[in-house]
């Protein structure tokens, strides 16, 4: 095993300046860890691109490596549970956060933060999902718990271009659901519908200013990205017993509704975080996404990139501009 790797740094150049180079670490410059990886394929997120400018929020401290996802082969464990070898996934937890992430060759983490790569899908299939699609994976499984059945109506996505929102609309065309795509990017109809939606929507029109407390029943569940008026929007316009569930906030923190479509349409809000969801309940999730999940039209939701074109798909995420997911080819 070589002493040395390459991975992607993020360094503070001056004062509130950052700056993202290819550099070269030694194995003993990892944190301390259970299980050592080699990585292969990590993916594009965007609390990715928070850490990639020095977010604090997100990365406290630099010099520091991105990347919140992680698939490859481990190489030396003193865990139990985990041997050279075997084929692992990485997501959540502190992974790129404040521990070394994905944009490298290798990363080491403790071994209750992994999860076997399962039958059926490749390690860059993982990444084709990553922390979006495992979020997506989530919303859908949460809607289901709740009955939401495609019986029940259809189901609207917003912010459906970006990565939980386009791994969602394709997950639930799969399923049999009709997928109602909300975006504010014209130029993606062709792109939403390939992924199997069966309505369009303009984000303007999920974002009503009436006053009203209530709209026009309109659909069964949502799967919301984006949060702030357009998930007010979604939750007065849901029918009774319908069900959103909540992963963003793209629109804003701040919830601008009444407690009327609770009380009177019996509507429930469910949230949805993957970065500390429980282990032992990821393997199940991940099955489900390598076999009756999966979209036939995984593949065409990815743009797959080398390291050193990260940089530039880091902007194009902060501009809202990404469309899809990106997979990013590390060894």
């Amino acid at each position: 095993m070589t002493t040395e790797f390459q991975c992607l740094q993020v360094s503070e150049t001056e004062p509130k300046q950052f700056n993202l180079a290819i550099t070269t670490k030694h194995i003993d410059e990892l944190p301390a860890g259970d299980v050592l990886i080699r990585i292969w394929y990590s993916s594009l997120n965007y609390k990715d691109a928070l850490s990639a400018s020095g977010n604090r929020g997100v990365t406290r401290n630099y010099p520091h490596t991105p990347g919140i996802d992680a698939a490859g082969i481990v190489e030396e464990s003193t865990d139990e549970r985990w041997k050279a070898g075997d084929q692992v996934i990485v997501t959540g937890f502190d992974l790129g956060m404040n521990t070394s992430g994905g944009f490298s060759q290798y990363i080491r983490v403790p071994g209750n933060w992994i999860v076997k790569l399962p039958d059926g899908m490749t390690l860059r299939e993982s990444m084709m999902y990553g922390t979006a699609g495992f979020t997506a994976g989530l919303s859908v499984q949460a809607l289901i718990k709740n009955g939401i059945t495609p019986e029940k109506g259809p189901i609207v996505v917003t912010g459906a271009t970006g990565g939980v929102g386009s791994v969602a609309v394709a997950i639930l065309a799969q399923l049999g659901y009709a997928v109602s795509a909300v975006s504010s990017k014209e130029s993606a109809n062709d792109f939403l519908t390939a992924l199997g939606a069966t309505e369009l929507i303009p984000r303007s029109d999920m974002e009503d200013q009436t006053g009203k407390i209530l709209l026009k029943q309109r659909f069964a569940g949502a799967v919301d990205t984006v949060g702030g008026l357009v998930l007010a929007t979604v939750l007065k316009s849901l029918n009774y017993g319908g069900v959103a569930t909540c992963c963003g906030m793209v629109n804003g923190g701040e919830l601008p509704t009444t407690v009327f479509p609770f009380i009177l349409r019996g509507v429930q809000l469910a949230g949805i975080d993957s970065v500390e969801h429980p282990i032992d309940q990821r393997p199940s999730l991940w099955e489900l996404l390598a076999t009756d999940w999966k979209p036939a039209g995984l593949e065409s939701l990815v743009h797959e990139l080398s390291l050193a074109e990260v940089p530039d798909a880091i902007q194009t995420i902060l501009q809202g501009k990404m469309q899809g997911r990106v997979v990013i080819r590390v060894d």
